[in-house]
């Protein structure tokens, strides 16, 4: 995993390496939502790598992460004839018109850190971190080491229509079938919006309605971070494990001083810079967008496009604990 640092970025500010030269292509990444710092890390990684190759970068987004919120920034990325649309989709369904529109107009587009599952042929690819049909066992299994695989559990998610966390989501239900976890009950899946007061607000009531609840996942970094810090705040770390997808840099304090004893992630960097390696080599000829063909990242290795068109930048999800979280600065 590449270790940035995290860098602020203004919306809709671009960023490129000088003028918009021909030879150059352009891409704009759409994120969820502003105010989310998850996309910092992963917008760096396409600032950064388009330092080095061919491409002008632009990130933008819309104020909220509702279903819809991002048509409207699609649309004007179809007007300026943009050459990629990568995108975090806040739906799974809600913009396949906008995305043939953009298809027919020439322009690639990528879904990035979360797919339109159910609907892939409304896009070129999706560059996801890992393999997501994993996260949600992996994420079960993590809070049930937390609790010693017994009491109550509740998932503190992003918005009811997030296509990624949907999917985790169906795979926690179905990991929990197993015979492991058979003194582990889900008692509620609640939505924080992905907005820190919203999360704060759904995690005080967990803990008002469930009193016997013995850990939380929250596979959403606003989530996470805000379910910590009511945790903390309440002194109850030792009673309410909390765990989910965090940045290393949001959950580095609840890890030292014991409110959160491990947590998973991946590189959100590695994301945008294989995304904008991977979008210059299409463009360029050098690539193919074709199941079980190769190319190469720098820094990254020999990357492969699996089954759906679909990418990933690594294996398996990373767990960050005290022992491990000083390595990591994104």
């Amino acid at each position: 995993m590449l270790k940035k640092s995290l860098i602020a970025l203004a919306t809709g500010l671009a960023l490129s390496t000088g003028a918009f030269a021909q030879d150059k292509i352009d891409i704009v990444f759409i994120g969820k939502n502003t105010g989310n710092p998850y996309f910092d890390s992963l917008t760096k990684g396409f600032v950064e790598a388009c330092q080095k190759i061919a491409c002008n970068f632009e990130f933008v987004a819309p104020a909220t992460a509702e279903a819809t919120s991002q048509i409207p920034f699609i649309e004007a990325q179809i007007q300026r004839g943009v050459d990629v649309i990568a995108i975090s989709p806040n739906s799974p369904d809600a913009l396949n018109q906008v995305f043939d529109s953009a298809r027919e107009q020439g322009i690639l587009v990528m879904t990035v850190n979360g797919d339109i599952t159910g609907n892939e042929s409304h896009r070129d690819l999706t560059i996801l971190p890992t393999d997501f049909t994993k996260v949600g066992a992996d994420q079960v299994e993590m809070v049930g080491s937390l609790i010693g695989y017994e009491g109550e559990i509740a998932i503190l998610s992003a918005t009811t229509e997030a296509p990624d966390q949907n999917f985790w989501i169906e795979g926690m239900k179905e990991a929990l079938k197993d015979p492991k976890y058979s003194k582990m009950t889900l008692v509620a899946t609640v939505y924080g919006d992905d907005q820190p007061e919203k999360s704060t607000t759904e995690m005080e009531a967990l803990l008002s309605n469930y009193p016997d609840l013995k850990g939380v996942i929250a596979p959403t970094t606003v989530g996470v971070a805000a379910a910590a810090q009511v945790v903390q705040s309440r002194g109850i770390a030792e009673q309410v494990k909390v765990t989910g997808l965090g940045l290393p840099s949001e959950m580095r304090d609840f890890v030292k001083d014991g409110t959160v004893e491990a947590f998973q992630l991946w590189s959100p960097y590695n994301e945008g810079w294989l995304a904008a390696h991977f979008a210059v080599d299409l463009k360029a000829g050098k690539a193919k967008n074709e199941v079980g063909s190769t190319f190469e990242v720098p820094n990254l290795g020999t990357i492969t496009i699996n089954e759906g068109n679909s990418i990933n930048t690594q294996s398996a999800l990373t767990t960050f604990n005290a022992q491990n979280i000083d390595e990591f600065d994104f």
